[in-house]
């Protein structure tokens, strides 16, 4: 691998074709323990939820004030993950960029599938499951309605069309190459990719429209980016809670959001491309642009850092300055300085070029951003909460059994769908890899129709 170009091109497109299905319905030793691993996960955080429906949401550890915990840290925490896809496969694409070629189908799926994680913690949260429908506006002769002035309604509305626009997008780009496999494949596989296809045979006609509605949808969905994680950041901000109540946070959480993803990009990608041998179509030269996108918001959060602790000193407002002081000295002081760390720090050594075009130090310091960006969440969240304009209520959070139990979950889920998409569909964009091999010349095909 090398990291200033993308290297070691394939030379026919039918290489292109056997290299990146070569692995789809053929699991893999290593495949299958991670997904016995994420199963079993998954699984101990439903039995966690169950145990909290069966007890009530008391066992989550929740007290007042603090009555937003756990659940809420890690819904922002996936939401914010979410944005990376959108990112790297609609507002590059519109500008042409040729580095979000390899990366960009697992991170459309990435998208997709923490948002659906991100969707079950506002059930999670709400304690009784079943009345779930609330979150929903639709008729009903009960005249009762939600409140369309809260931020929380704003989440189901927003988060609900991210997910929709994402998931049509995803699929709309996965077309041709489920075509591909329909053509490589046999039997029961055949018709079922051949249904998935919908009729595609990359005619002319097929190909015009394709690339129309693609670039809408890229259109479309490039706005989200940043609407989605300014509104989850409105959740926070509409409210007078010290610590929250500023206009910095919509900015400040979409630049968290953009962080987290392309370092989760990272996390997930890189081992893959060395586990399928797929140097070829996802090497060094993508995962240095990431790292690039990684320092870029890194440096926006280190300055929202600062500008928060400035603009609460200035103010001389005695609640808001007092809980950003609690933040770095009091109880939670630890999670800050961790926050700060794996944030503003440990990205630097991505500056140098040897240090982001080094396998190793890519892959370890996106897990400490994606680290830095969870406990991000959780200082916002639980410091706040935890003291508030009355010390007499001041109060200590730590979560509980339960909370972890079903955030571990959330990861075995994640995992789950994420590991299931690598065996059946097409986890490189065939399509698009074909558009960087040169054509076959006339004297090529020639000798092919000789044989």
């Amino acid at each position: 691998m090398q990291g200033t170009e993308n290297p070691n091109r394939p030379a026919t497109f039918g290489e292109a074709n056997r290299d990146i299905i070569r692995v789809l319905l053929k699991p893999s030793m290593g495949w299958a323990a991670l997904f016995a691993i994420s199963t079993a996960a998954m699984i101990y955080g439903g039995w966690c939820w169950y145990l909290q429906l069966v007890y009530g949401l008391g066992v989550g550890g929740y007290n007042p004030p603090v009555m937003w915990g756990i659940y809420i840290v890690t819904f922002v925490f996936w939401v914010g993950i979410g944005h990376a896809g959108t990112l790297i496969s609609a507002i590059l694409f519109l500008v042409r960029s040729k580095w979000r070629t390899g990366v960009y189908r697992a991170s459309e799926a990435m998208t997709v599938f923490a948002v659906m994680t991100a969707l079950l913690f506002p059930v999670l949260h709400l304690g009784r499951a079943w009345q779930v429908y609330w979150f929903f506006p639709y008729p009903n002769q009960r005249y009762l309605w939600m409140n369309f002035k809260s931020p929380l309604m704003w989440d189901v509305f927003a988060i609900s069309t991210y997910f929709t626009v994402s998931a049509v997008f995803f699929f709309v780009g996965l077309v041709p190459d489920i075509a591909v496999v329909r053509d490589h494949s046999t039997g029961l596989v055949k018709k079922i990719y051949g249904v998935l296809a919908l009729g595609w045979h990359g005619t002319m006609r097929q190909w015009h429209h394709y690339m129309a509605a693609y670039g809408f949808f890229a259109a479309l969905a490039a706005p989200l980016v940043l609407s989605v994680h300014s509104v989850v950041s409105w959740d926070f901000a509409m409210a007078i809670t010290a610590g929250w109540h500023s206009t910095i946070f919509p900015p400040y959480f979409v630049a968290g959001a953009i962080f987290s993803g392309c370092a989760m990009v990272i996390t997930l990608m890189l081992p893959l491309s060395y586990a399928y041998n797929w140097e070829k179509y996802l090497n060094l030269w993508h995962f240095e642009q990431l790292a690039k996108m990684c320092l870029l918001t890194s440096g926006i959060l280190t300055y929202a850092y600062g500008t928060e602790y400035f603009v609460g000193w200035y103010s001389q407002n005695p609640y808001e300055w007092g809980i950003f002081y609690w933040r770095a000295t009091g109880e939670y002081a630890w999670a800050f300085w961790l926050m700060v760390f794996c944030n503003c720090v440990a990205p630097l050594p991505w500056y140098i070029r040897s240090m982001r075009t080094n396998p190793a130090v890519l892959f370890i310091i996106s897990i400490f951003v994606n680290i830095g960006m969870w406990f991000e969440r959780f200082n916002i969240v639980v410091s706040s909460l935890a003291h508030q304009f009355d010390p007499a209520v001041w109060t200590s959070y730590w979560p509980s059994e339960i909370e972890w139990g079903v955030m571990i979950g959330s990861f075995g889920w994640f995992g789950f769908w994420f590991l299931l998409f690598l065996q059946v569909l097409p986890a490189v964009a065939i399509a698009e890899i074909k558009e960087l091999i040169q054509p076959p010349t006339k004297a090529a095909l020639g000798a092919v129709e000789a044989k």
